[in-house]
This record gives C-alpha cells, structure tokens and sequence, in this order.
C-alpha cells in the first residue's frame, strides 16, 4: 500500500514514498544480510565531528525469539497491538559524550535521528517499512539490555514488510488508510526571523 505525501513542490519519490505504516507481514521475516544493509545505511549518516554517537540494539524475531520478545515487552501497550507482527525491533540511543574528547555531545540525539532516517529511507528503498516510537519504557530496556547510564534511549524501531491490504483488521485498516497529515510549510519554516512564514 502506498500513501505518497501531497507536496507544493516535488520531492523524491523515496521521500515521499516513506511513511511509518503499522500493518507488518508476520509470515515474511528480514534476513541478516537485509538487516546489514539497513545498518550500513544508518552508519553512514552524517554526525558532528563525524562522532557517530548513535547506538543502536537490534533484535530479529527469526533469530532470537526471546530477545526480540524481551524488547516488544518494554513497548506501550498501545503499540503492541500492532508491533507483534513485525519481524525486526531497534532501540535506537545518543551517546551523551564525544568519544574523541570524553566532553558533552548536545548534537548526540540529533545525530541519531539522523541515523535512524538513514536507516527508515534504506527500508523504503528495499520495500519495507520503519516505524519509529517513543512509546516504550526505556527505563526497563535499559536495565534488561545493559545500556550504560551515558547512552539515551531514543526510541523503538519497528521494521518488516508491509502486509496485503486485504488482510487488515478494521482497526488497523482506519489507521493505515487515514490521510497523511503535515502542518503548512509557513508554520515550520521561517524567512530570515522568527514568525516570518517563508511562504
């Protein structure tokens, strides 16, 4: 299924294309070398000094069934209800310090964001889907994973293929069908001051 977004102005197909959908197909699993490849694009991602300050815990249902149980268990119930089909979990996390100076990294999360963006395009390239949450209890991923008190859990990563439209629930099926939304360009960006709508 695909819900390209309505822009003013043409954007790459890829960019347009990618939305965090929430209908997964349980019976198609991601392999290992797909799951490189979705890592690759995400080391690559620019980040201040070239840091690269993100973490990232990954967790394949084909695998390492308990692992990957133990990682849908720090969701928020509401998103469990549709994350249990998806073959693939992350958890993304920002170191808060450089590693080249051991001094405080402010642009830690933001570089992150930009890997996990890496890695949600290199999903739609590849004919899959990414769905990135903050509804986990990241208190209790980090205690079950081992994360160290210096690195930020971010968010949860949800990743699969997308499932046959025919087989939605009527719950999912008004999510997945409901029109993309954005706020207009003037509200987000500004030209030259604060307020200014570029447009």
């Amino acid at each position: 299924m695909k819900k390209p977004a309505i822009t003013r102005m043409p954007i790459h197909e890829l960019l347009a294309s990618r939305w965090s959908g929430r209908a997964f197909d349980a019976a198609k699993p991601v392999d290992h070398d797909q799951v490189i490849t979705l890592l690759e694009a995400a080391r690559w991602a620019p980040s201040c000094y070239g840091d690269q300050p993100w973490r990232f815990l990954v967790w394949n249902k084909s695998t390492d069934m308990a692992a990957w149980q133990q990682a849908f268990d720090c969701l928020a119930p509401g998103n469990q209800v549709w994350v249990k089909d998806a073959p693939l979990l992350l958890l993304t996390t920002a170191d808060t310090l450089f590693n080249h100076n051991g001094q405080p990294n402010r642009w830690g999360q933001h570089d992150t964001g930009a890997a996990a963006e890496n890695l949600c395009l290199q999903a739609e390239a590849m004919g899959m889907m990414a769905h990135q949450m903050g509804g986990f209890d990241a208190d209790k991923a980090r205690a079950i994973f081992n994360v160290p008190e210096r690195y930020i859990p971010m968010a949860m990563v949800a990743v699969g293929f997308p499932a046959d439209p025919a087989t939605f629930s009527p719950e999912v099926r008004e999510r997945e069908t409901a029109p993309r939304k954005r706020r207009e360009l003037g509200e987000l960006f500004f030209a030259g001051a604060w307020d200014k709508p570029i447009i």
